[in-house]
């Protein structure tokens, strides 16, 4: 029997998106090869072109199509479907964008015309041939789709991605379990439904919109027909959950969890930096699903010395069993580095407690532009690492002292010389933040770590040129945490006033006091120790607290009060 795709042009019915699905029409076949996005060089395949007359059908996808593999294809992701009843809603509500909304342009593989995220199921079998097929192709619904910052490219929309899973409107992937040949007008067919409570929007809604629901994230992650990408993604979060119930008790039992490390490795990077491996007595295993053992890049480790100082230090890399840390001695030390530089070899017993991942992922930025300064460097090797593997476009401005000192010269080295621009001070180059915010690219994610001169700059010019917060992290590796003493009344504690001195913070004081108040990077990067403000003025330090945030909180381990203040823990 012959088929013909039908005419594009012609205008499509309107179509119930909750209408039960049973059967449909392909309205279109897609396929692509690997090319650059316009104005990066990321490759990508989401450009597509339309198939006449069959096209083949493998385990891993329609022939003649390319992926990107960090994102796209595979056994779970062999082919893409979407609707195309979502276009009109795209052009009504992105009218400057509405030419680019036509089928093919979400780089689907597969056109439908009423099947979508709505009436389809996870584990969804189903066939897809002519009526009279004996043997037509079966898939099997694996995912949704995740979309990724090429869409915010694509369609030149900043955050355009998130949109699609906050209106379910994603597409969705197929697994192939019958190969065979699909052509256009073709007919797709319900075979079986496995899940029939969980359509693909009813998981975004788990996947991305109500992440916490224990009972939804227990249920996803015992569905064996889940892809990896979203089956590991459930069973990570039923891991982590019940790790954060244990520590709980834990903590209600004795406190904040330490736990024993001991030196396994001292390596000299430059005449000021030092990189030691910690390893743990008894490492996490993550067997009994209590605990999650991998550590997602841009975290603290907070350490306890020997000499009973308390100090966090950026993971450079590893995970929670066994991790590196890159420390400079620093000449104004209050006795962290100068402790670890003088006093820890290996074999030495350290003690780790809370490690937190604090630069959050972007993933809806097209480039991420890293500035770092001496020791900084730290903070962000492991992410500019991370996202030059997935097929990001990175930049690294890196300023150091001279050509000496810098550490981790080998991993620098292979991030490449067109992604790492090295400033020399000692060549007299200098780092010119300004520039770099002027030329940066469309839709950057821009981050700095250094000492507090480059820090404040990097605040005046992004500010100056009204660079939004979402688009900013900023990673301090010191605080000056001195000025005035203040008193703190501590609202829900009984009222309880704490008197704070000239040099202390107060979070050593609601610590010492209470004793239930977490903290992680004490610099005020990461807002783990954030507390409630009810009444008072604060000098505010740190930047994990928005301007918005600053009116009703502040970070203990950084900012002061100005006279007397009211918080709440």
């Amino acid at each position: 029997m012959a088929h013909q795709a039908p005419d594009k042009e012609e205008p499509l019915p309107e179509v119930d998106l909750y209408a039960p699905f049973t059967s449909d029409t392909i309205l279109e076949v897609r396929t692509g090869k690997m090319k650059p996005l316009r104005g990066l060089t990321v490759q990508s395949g989401i450009e597509k072109t339309l198939r006449e007359g069959p096209v083949a059908v493998t385990e891993l996808g329609l022939e003649d199509d390319e992926h990107d593999p960090t994102f796209h294809g595979g056994l779970d992701k062999a082919i893409h479907g979407y609707c195309s009843s979502h276009y009109p809603a795209w052009q009504a509500e992105y009218p400057s964008a509405a030419a680019a909304f036509q089928p093919g342009a979400f780089g689907e593989n597969l056109v439908t015309r009423h099947l979508n995220e709505r009436n389809l199921c996870i584990g969804d079998i189903v066939s897809v041939g002519p009526d009279d097929a004996a043997a037509p192709v079966l898939l099997q619904v694996s995912l949704p789709r995740q979309p990724c910052f090429k869409l915010n490219h694509r369609f030149q929309l900043k955050n355009f991605a998130p949109q699609t899973w906050r209106t379910s409107r994603t597409g969705w992937y197929l697994r192939v379990l019958r190969p065979g040949a699909i052509r256009a007008g073709d007919t797709i067919r319900l075979v079986e439904r496995r899940h029939p409570e969980w359509t693909i929007e009813r998981v975004q809604e788990y996947l991305h919109r109500n992440t916490g629901d224990a009972a939804a994230n227990e249920a996803l992650a015992g569905i064996k027909e889940f892809g990896a990408e979203c089956g590991n993604a459930f069973r990570a979060r039923v891991v982590r959950q019940r790790a954060r119930e244990r520590r709980e008790r834990e903590k209600e039992k004795k406190g904040e969890r330490w736990r024993g490390f001991r030196v396994v490795e001292r390596t000299r990077q430059t005449g000021r930096v030092v990189a030691f491996v910690l390893a743990a007595d008894e490492p996490l295993t993550g067997a009994d699903g209590e605990e999650e053992v991998e550590l997602r890049p841009g975290a603290h480790a907070k350490v306890r010395l020997g000499n009973g100082l308390v100090r966090a230090y950026s993971v450079v890399d590893g995970d929670r069993n066994q991790f590196r840390l890159g420390v400079a001695l620093d000449e104004h030390s209050r006795g962290g580095s100068r402790y670890l530089h003088e006093s820890v070899q290996v074999g030495d017993a350290v003690q780790v407690g809370a490690i937190t991942a604090v630069v959050p992922f972007a993933g809806a930025a097209s480039n991420h532009v890293f500035v770092a300064g001496g020791i900084g460097i730290t903070a962000f090797l492991a992410l500019a690492e991370f996202y030059r593997s997935i097929h990001y476009s990175v930049t690294l401005h890196y300023a150091v002292r001279s050509a000496d000192d810098v550490p981790f010269q080998e991993r620098l080295a292979a991030l490449g010389s067109d992604v790492v621009i090295l400033y020399d001070r000692a060549a007299g180059q200098r780092l010119d933040i300004r520039g770099i915010v002027e030329d940066m690219p469309w839709n950057t994610q821009l981050y700095f770590c250094g000492p507090w001169r480059l820090m404040d700059e990097a605040a005046r010019v992004t500010r100056e040129h009204g660079i939004p917060d979402k688009e900013l992290h900023f990673e301090a590796f010191s605080a000056d945490v001195s000025g005035d003493p203040f008193e703190a009344v501590v609202a829900n504690r009984g009222g309880k006033t704490i008197k704070v001195g000239e040099e202390e913070t107060l979070l050593e004081y609601l610590q010492k006091e209470f004793g239930d108040v977490d903290s992680s990077c004490s610099v005020g990067n990461c807002g783990t120790c954030r507390i409630s403000l009810t009444a008072g003025r604060v000098d505010h330090r740190g930047t994990a607290l928005t301007e918005e945030d600053k009116a009703t909180s502040m970070l203990p381990c950084v900012s002061r009060g100005l006279g007397s203040i009211t918080i709440e823990i």
